[in-house]
């Protein structure tokens, strides 16, 4: 459950910026002495995290060892007369296994002055349950102490394991940098590395070849392969004087191109950058029972001591009350011992976590929940996210033949093309494999194919092709891709080809937007398509023509520069989203078709690219974290009331017992609803 404000998770997102291991460190004390560990141990917070807790393959074993140790000690104690320091051997066994490490957090807080976390209170409860063993006429509670501590560890579990450990996607990133590129060196083609090419020199850039670098074309005109830095499906023509960037892809035909930036300035390294950094600026919101612990534990543990040595001033036998009153105390902090919140609250989100699974969404911690939650904004990428991300025919505009015609003769010329166009255009025409006789086909790079189909001549390409042929033709009114079309010289229409738009895209703009929740739309889609496609779904705004840096920035401008900070979400399936997913405050990228890297990226991940999943993410997000309240506010108030009636004598053990393990039992009962969203 988040308290925190949005000024809070601001500054976490601007602090922690020199190691990755804020990831997980509130679950250690690695985030109250990070930068100091970071100086002194070159950042050995990961390791420090596992070595403390060893959430790992012995974080199981031992939590099964201590409840197997634990049922031997009671059972031994039932069939013998144990003297209680007997008796506390036989528990102290299970209790260190289980707890050593707890014990090891809280006197570490001590030693730094910051004592008042879960550990030094669940060190103090369960120490308690221990001593009240000795005093005179009371009863051992050395089981209830182990128990206690058993359920607190398999609380860490349940969230160790509903966390994400793993955030960084850089060698999937690295593809997009190639290791050589083909260079003009004293006339002559060498092969160099490309960290070694200098601004000015020529590349010479093969069909298939990935750019090494930011520049200029100076030979030659060719279509690019632009998916990996906008996330776009349509080629980007580039001819003499068109600026490239590193990343893309070279499809179809052989241009030069002259260097403008180094390697270590090139966007595809800053891509690589963003992604690398942007993960050490990432919100972390610590876990409930940490915040709760820095305000209970402090007033759990003076009231102890006041309740223990303060009442008995005022008896005249000061040694004999003291007796009295020491069991109090020791009574009262076993009954504060917050069991039930410490699993009930964690299984509650693995509950909301496991049940979100059930619908195709992956949630990979609690903390996402908790911002899931409290969104104010939601920004989607529009390629593969609110449209399919493949292009389809979408209008067919003849002029002097119908429409069949139209479409036959187009798939006909370019049945042996791959481009995305010429794909789309097959598509539309599955029977273009007739008997059809198709020959002397050539192809004009970057405008478009010319063939001859049943001796017509008949050429298919952008407006530049129509033109140079002399054909005297119209624009569109539609937005998108226009194949126009001539046949003999003469303009027959044009085939509008677009990305198109997922079929529950518009309902779920509709409901965040009904549920007060802000849309934007970022895309790498050129101005006039982003606006169409912005104004059909209805989205509040949008912003066109990104690459993958400029997309984080846009949405650190939209979280950032407003009065109130805003929690934003961005939903986004391509490489290219990478950086920016893991900037915002929850990443949620589309898993059926996105990238690996997009998916290692994101905090919560859509199985079926669905993006009425992203309402349904936010509604059993709230729904949990409706639950988690409802178990905290329960527990309290149950323990408020034994814990004062532990204070004036009244409370008995059993009262006790009910307050810690019967309000944990019903929590956790009520925490399973959480399965069924």
């Amino acid at each position: 459950m988040n308290t925190k404000s949005t000024n809070e998770k601001d500054s976490d997102l601007r602090q922690n910026e020199e190691c990755g291991c804020h990831e997980h460190m509130h679950r250690c004390g690695c985030h109250e002495h990070h930068h100091e560990h970071h100086n002194e141990h070159g950042c050995g917070c990961h390791e420090h995290h596992h070595e403390h807790h060893g959430h790992g393959s012995w974080g199981v074993v031992r939590i099964i060892l201590a409840a197997v140790l634990l049922l031997v000690a009671w059972l031994i104690q039932r069939q013998f007369d144990f003297a209680v320091w007997q008796a506390l051997l036989l528990y102290l066994v299970p209790y260190l296994i289980v707890s050593y490490d707890v014990i090891g957090e809280a006197l570490e807080g001590i030693v730094r002055l910051e004592p008042f976390n879960e550990h030094l209170l669940m060190t103090i409860a369960t120490a308690g349950a221990f001593a009240i063993g000795f005093l005179p006429g009371a009863e051992p509670q050395f089981a209830e102490g182990v128990f206690v501590m058993l359920f607190f560890q398999v609380g860490e579990l349940f969230e160790h394991y509903a966390e994400d450990n793993s955030r960084k996607s850089i060698k999937h990133l690295l593809d997009l940098k190639p290791k050589t590129a083909q260079v003009e060196r004293d006339g002559k083609t060498v092969e160099v590395e490309t960290n070694d090419i200098r601004v000015g020199e020529t590349v010479v850039l093969l069909v298939g070849d990935r750019v090494p670098l930011d520049g200029i074309v100076i030979e030659g005109e060719s279509n690019l392969n632009t998916m990996a830095l906008t996330g776009e499906s349509k080629p980007q023509q580039v001819e003499k004087g068109s600026e490239i960037l590193s990343g893309t892809v070279n499809m179809t035909a052989v241009i030069r191109m002259q260097v403008k930036k180094t390697a270590e300035d090139s966007t595809v390294q800053k891509i690589i950058d963003l992604v690398e950094n942007a993960s050490e600026k990432k919100s972390r919101s610590e876990s409930f029972i940490h915040r709760f612990a820095k305000i209970y534990t402090p007033i759990v543990t003076i009231s102890a001591l006041l309740l223990a040595f303060v009442p008995p001033l005022f008896y005249i036998s000061y040694s004999e009350a003291l007796t009295v009153w020491l069991y109090r105390a020791l009574t009262f902090l076993v009954v504060s011992c917050p069991c039930a919140l410490v699993i009930s609250v964690p299984l509650s989100f693995f509950g909301g976590i496991g049940g979100a699974s059930k619908k195709g969404i992956l949630i990979k911690g609690a903390s996402y929940m908790d911002m899931l939650a409290d969104l104010d904004a939601v920004v989607f990428d529009k390629t593969g996210t609110l449209t399919e991300g493949q292009f389809a025919v979408t209008a067919v505009h003849p002029e002097e033949i119908d429409e069949k015609e139209l479409l036959h003769l187009a798939a006909h010329v370019e049945r042996y093309s791959t481009h995305p166009i010429a794909v789309a255009l097959k598509n539309a025409y599955p029977e273009e494999q007739d008997d059809c006789q198709i020959s002397e086909v050539r192809e004009v790079a970057g405008h478009g194919i010319i063939a001859k189909v049943n001796q017509k001549e008949v050429a298919v390409g952008n407006k530049k092709l129509i033109q140079t042929l002399n054909v005297e033709w119209h624009d569109c009114h539609l937005s998108g891709t226009i194949a126009h079309v001539a046949i003999n010289g003469r303009y027959a229409g044009h085939i509008v080809i677009s990305d198109k738009i997922k079929a529950d895209a518009k309902t779920a703009i509709t409901e965040l937007k009904k549920a007060g929740i802000q849309t934007v739309m970022f895309t790498g889609d050129n101005n006039e398509v982003a606006g169409a496609v912005a104004g059909e779904l209805g989205v509040d705004d949008y912003k066109s023509e990104l690459l993958p840096q400029d997309k984080v920035i846009e949405l650190e401008t939209l979280a950032y520069s407003a009065k109130r900070l805003k929690t934003v979400a961005f939903v986004g399936d391509g490489l290219n989203d990478a950086p920016v997913l893991m900037r915002a405050h929850v990443g949620i990228a589309m898993g059926g078709l996105g990238s690996e890297a997009a998916i290692e990226a994101a905090d919560v991940v859509i199985m079926d690219d669905r993006p009425s999943k992203v309402t349904l993410a936010i509604k059993i997000s709230k729904r949990t974290i409706g639950i988690a309240r409802q178990n905290v506010v329960f527990a309290i108030v149950i323990k408020t009331l034994v814990l004062f009636f532990a204070a004036i004598g009244v409370a008995t053990m059993w009262m006790a017992v009910f307050a810690d393990v019967g309000v944990m039992v019903l929590a956790v009962l009520n925490s399973m609803r959480t399965l069924r969203n």
